[in-house]
């Protein structure tokens, strides 16, 4: 693998069902390099023959979720104007103005500033024009679809056409910064009423989903600003909610109901991978839910995409393949690809072989390493080596593909990668995820140290040749341990991390992220631990190591100002230092030639500091 076939490959995406269920309609997504932009076309495959056809008209051959079941209603969403932002909002004789002016925080989302506009959904008759539909959020400042990732999910209709069920964060500006609570909202489409149905949730709960016999499943989160807390498959029944996974010491990311709407199938990460589960749903009867992990093996379920018989049509993934749809029969526990449209460019690139590892932490624990070894590896040779140091904080490290932080790549350029399942990570239980939160620098960072430490005794490590490196939470460790890790790194990259604690709390946008991990802000004293302990700033004088660091100038998470700051202490500390600064990229890269500089200075650094 290469940087260039890193971008030859093609990505798919499962679209759903085709209204007669015989076929899964798909979009394969062309990185068009040279134009820095993609491609699509949309297929459909049988999926008993697997014959695949192409797809024209995507809209004839998919269900319209938007449309009402009884058929006389649609469903849309628009970004509407709410409040006044920009100079000339104030002003209309000053109409060139570029100002805006702000009286509260929620200024800038991920990568776009707030101009005054809401995301907005609306209904109408299927025969009536767009300008009459209903507003059902008229004149209000919140967001449904919810920013920045939300989509058409975020809404559905009930399954008898008599109402709309919403997600919203009903609160606004500073206010809203500091608060997950965001709640499923019931619109009564002959009244205008609006029903709060988890009113007495303060966390998340977002996407509904309507079973056939009319009972509401959701995912919740219990505590208002923790952003990582345990997800819940919930269902509303009867005036009732019942938590099905209660029980359980997982959290659940993605589900669909069953046909039957007796019970439930999900992702969730479990021991470095995402799998599939079943849940039952018993109702009122005084039966508990029962979870059921129905797949196993070194890969990860990252979609459903839909139900059809005995089979559950998904998209699959591993550190050596790109996305590819799947489906797996419940009955026979038997998987078959539908899809092979990465297969060709697969077969003339030699895989690196992933091995599990557990290693024993400082604390006396079982910890999960991932260990990607280069194709055709000689354990007689000896060969440099990377720690991968994951974002999110809490976010899983699984059998993953990246376009970006690609193991599969590493591994490729001769690279051995160390990749640890840290505290902090889903699928090791509830408390191994939640051990993270206000303890940046404290255990999770010796899990970092005893993986590499662990992995460095083999004979085939050059002890010499360790690199460190890492991505949001994976950068701030990497400036972390830049000044902690005692002579064992050659060298460092760290892509837009956070550097000084401080600063990033003055400068993020979701403040309940900052509130919940570092405990709030820095002028309160009982947060002192985190801003001086565990603070990359306070461990510069230590640096000693070549560091290269990434930063995206529309990334709002974690703004440019850390990355700046990182590479000024560096450069007047006379340590040999780079900047790669991405004025148009956020937390992330997405066009295509910036993501092959990405990709070719990542290694060029590593050939001359490793």
């Amino acid at each position: 693998m290469s940087p260039e076939l890193l971008w030859d490959v093609k990505r798919v995406t499962g679209l759903g069902l085709s209204k007669d269920d015989n076929y899964i309609v798909y979009k394969v997504s062309t990185p068009q390099v040279s134009e820095n932009s993609f491609s699509s076309k949309t297929y459909k495959v049988n999926i008993q023959s697997g014959i695949v056809e192409d797809v024209t008209n995507p809209s004839n051959e998919l269900h319209d979720r938007n449309l009402s079941p009884d058929g006389k209603y649609k469903l849309e969403d628009r970004a509407v104007k709410v409040e006044p932002v920009h100079g000339f909002d104030f002003h209309p004789d000053l109409q060139k103005s570029t100002a805006q002016i702000y009286t509260s925080l929620d200024y800038r989302h991920w990568d776009t500033w707030n101009e005054g506009t809401y995301n907005h959904v609306l209904f109408g008759s299927v025969t009536a024009a767009d300008s009459t539909y209903k507003d059902i959020l008229e004149g209000m400042p919140y967001n449904c679809p919810q920013k920045p990732f939300g989509g058409s999910e975020d809404y559905i209709w009930s399954p008898d056409s008599k109402s709309i069920v919403y997600v919203s964060k009903k609160s606004k500006g500073t206010q809203a910064v500091q608060s997950t609570n965001t709640d499923l909202y019931q619109y009564d489409i002959a009244t205008g009423n609006t029903t709060n149905l988890t009113e007495a949730n303060k966390g998340y709960d977002v996407a509904p989903s309507y079973s056939i016999s009319g009972d509401l499943a959701y995912l919740s989160m219990a505590t208002d600003g923790y952003e990582a807390d345990k997800n819940d498959l919930k269902v509303f029944s009867k005036g009732i909610t019942y938590n099905l996974t209660a029980q359980w010491d997982e959290s659940v990311q993605s589900f669909i109901w069953a046909k039957n709407g007796k019970n439930l199938y999900f992702t969730a990460a479990v021991d470095g991978t995402l799998q599939l589960f079943e849940v039952d749903f018993p109702g009122m009867t005084r039966k508990l839910p029962t979870v059921r992990q129905l797949t196993k093996g070194d890969w990860d379920v990252n979609d459903i995409i839909g139900l059809t018989g005995d089979l559950i049509i998904v998209s699959r993934v591993s550190m050596n393949r790109a996305a590819e749809i799947y489906s797996y029969n419940t009955v026979s526990q038997k998987w078959t690809q539908l899809t092979n449209v990465n297969t060709d460019l697969y077969k003339n690139i030699a895989e690196a072989k992933t091995e599990r590892r557990y290693v024993t932490t400082t604390d006396g624990k079982q910890m999960l390493v991932w260990v990607v070894y280069p194709p055709g590896f000689d354990p007689n040779k000896k060969y440099p080596t990377l720690l991968y140091c994951q974002g999110g904080p809490q976010s899983a490290l699984t059998q993953f593909y990246s376009y970006r932080w690609n193991l599969h790549l590493m591994a490729s350029q001769g690279y051995i990668v160390v990749a640890p399942n840290r505290r902090g990570m889903p699928g090791h239980g509830v408390a191994w995820n939640h051990e993270i939160s206000k303890d940046w620098g404290g255990q999770n960072i010796q899990d970092y140290l005893s993986a590499i430490d662990d992995v460095s005794k083999e004979t085939y490590v050059d002890k010499s040749r360790l690199g460190a490196v890492g991505a949001s939470y994976g950068g701030y460790s990497v400036f972390y341990l830049a000044g902690i890790h005692n002579k064992r790194f050659k060298t460092f990259i760290a892509h837009d991390g956070s550097f000084n604690l401080y600063s990033m709390y003055g400068s993020t946008e979701e403040i309940f992220f900052v509130n919940y991990d570092f405990g709030g802000p820095y002028w309160e004293e009982k947060n002192s631990k985190t801003y001086r302990d565990f603070n990359p700033v306070h461990h510069v004088q230590k640096w000693d190591t070549p560091i290269y660091i990434i930063q995206g100038g529309r990334d709002y998470r974690i703004p440019e100002n850390q990355g700046l700051e990182a590479f000024t202490a560096a450069q007047l500390k006379g340590l040999k230092s780079k900047l790669l600064y991405l004025p148009d990229e956020n937390h992330w890269v997405i066009k295509p030639q910036n993501s092959l500089v990405w990709q070719r200075e990542f290694f060029k650094w590593l050939k001359e500091t490793l």
